[in-house]
């Protein structure tokens, strides 16, 4: 006789999994959800019921399911915590943006002849960091300095070395003594208020240029916008936006022939500059934007002197699925100080991350929520904004997605047609845990791999019709 393979408390347990009554159900509902990493389990039921007369049309319970539950996304952007849910929502995102530049869904083809650019603003310097410098393909040293100075804490102030772009070193201080932590994370904690700074001044900045006043700024011209954050490896956010001039109606209405890019381009340098955000009882230099300020026209042809809609949209798509862990920090909030030593972080980070708890103790600052945004090193705010008329909303796109699954599944069971004016639906939902089981995780990824190669597959033939 052979002998029977030995096998690991793993591949034994996704192996029972495979072999359990209601693995067939359980995997529909796993390729409902694309393969989420952390489904969220839920137990209730849902009931149709026609308005006029009482009559129940259509009942599910998860009562009757094989498993005993119902599964749904969990829905996180993140990529390190959720691959699946991530890259729908990096699709989103895309569409949320490209929208915007060149129409569709709902948002007229002509808002592609408004004048846009594509910004970047970043923060300032609060210590010289390791960094990677390139020039026509090749790396350059990172600080190179002839005289090799010391700073006062005996340490260089100057490296030679070639760092390449996934070197653990870039972003990291020269000095961790010089470098500025408090400034740094008081910078990150207002970085969302200095942003919303720049939009409530920009109007007015705009009305100046024009030698109007706001109201009949009002009458002639509607700022739209649609911004997202990324963190650069020294652990600092910076914003990119993509800002765009439209008639007063909004992204139907075309602005006059005076409202030129050229007036965009010095409107946001000119706010830019201007706007600040001072701290109570906090340090006196108030937070400003750093110096570094990059703005480009937004075209249609990627062969202008710009950057093309489709370029931009995909940018800013990509970093729709990263967060502060790019930084070298964690995904996941931080409860304890005690917590802190243990991390799975840089010692930059980990620096910013105590920084965060220290101020939080201080009467200056305990009015920020230094703590519970720790593990984002202070920034607190949203990933991705958008001005109400710039294009479509992420919440649209989820609402035309789960119509779309509700059709396929109706279609399905062979239910007629609701009609939503004389139809009714009640619903109960309760929490009955999230993430897999025990030998689930496997078949869940398994599941993400295929759906993301059919879509891959879709989207190569899309591209070869093009």
């Amino acid at each position: 006789m052979s002998e029977v393979p030995h096998l690991s408390p793993e591949m034994l347990a996704i192996m029972q999994r495979a072999a359990m009554p209601d693995f067939a159900r359980w995997q529909q509902m796993v390729y409902a959800t694309g393969g989420c990493a952390q489904p969220v389990r839920l137990h209730g039921e849902r009931y149709t019921l026609d308005s006029r007369t009482g009559e129940v049309l259509d009942v599910y319970r998860t009562a009757d399911e094989p498993t005993g539950f119902l599964l749904t996304a969990c829905g996180n952007r993140r990529a390190s915590r959720c691959p699946a849910c991530s890259a729908v929502y990096k699709d989103d995102t895309y569409h949320l943006i490209i929208t915007g530049l060149r129409g569709g869904k709902g948002i007229p083809e002509e808002v592609s002849q408004h004048p846009r650019a594509f910004v970047t603003f970043t923060a300032p310097s609060f210590g010289a960091v390791h960094a990677h410098r390139e020039q026509s393909g090749r790396t350059l040293p990172c600080r190179p300095r002839r005289d090799r100075p010391v700073c006062e804490h005996g340490r260089p102030e100057g490296c030679g070395s070639r760092h390449e772009r996934d070197d653990v070193q870039v972003g990291q201080p020269l000095c961790v003594d010089c470098y500025d932590y408090i400034g740094a994370v008081l910078w990150n904690a207002h970085a969302g208020a200095l942003w919303r700074e720049f939009t409530k001044t920009m109007p007015s900045v705009l009305a100046r240029l024009l030698g109007i006043t706001r109201k009949e700024l009002r009458r002639t011209v509607r700022l739209s916008y649609a911004k997202v954050a990324e963190y650069q490896a020294r652990g600092l956010v910076h914003f990119h936006a993509v800002v765009r001039l439209d008639g007063p109606d909004g992204p139907a209405d075309r602005p006059p022939d005076h409202i030129t890019m050229d007036l965009l381009d010095r409107a946001i340098r000119r706010t830019a500059g201007k706007v600040a955000v001072r701290i109570e009882d906090g340090p006196p230099s108030p937070v400003r934007w750093g110096n570094q300020l990059d703005i480009r026209p937004v075209y249609v042809s990627a062969e202008l002197d710009g950057m093309s809609d489709q370029r931009v949209a995909r940018y800013v798509a990509k970093y729709a699925t990263k967060g502060a862990e790019s930084a070298g920090t964690v995904d996941r909030p931080i409860r304890h100080t005690c917590e802190i030593a243990g991390l799975k972080a840089t010692e930059h980070a980990r620096r910013m991350i105590y920084t965060c708890f220290s101020l939080a103790g201080l009467p200056p600052y305990r009015h920020l929520p230094l703590r519970q945004w720790a593990h984002m090193l202070g920034y607190g705010g949203h990933f991705s904004t958008k001005s109400r008329h710039y294009s479509i909303r992420l919440g649209d796109l989820r609402q035309a997605r789960a119509d779309f699954r509700a059709e396929q599944a109706r279609l399905i069971r062979g239910t007629p047609p609701p009609a939503p004016e004389i139809t009714v639906t009640v619903s109960e939902w309760h929490y009955a845990g999230s993430g897999h089981r025990y030998g689930e995780a496997f078949w869940a990824e398994v599941a993400r791999q295929r759906i993301a190669t059919a879509r891959k597959i879709a989207r190569d033939h899309a591209s070869d019709d093009r």
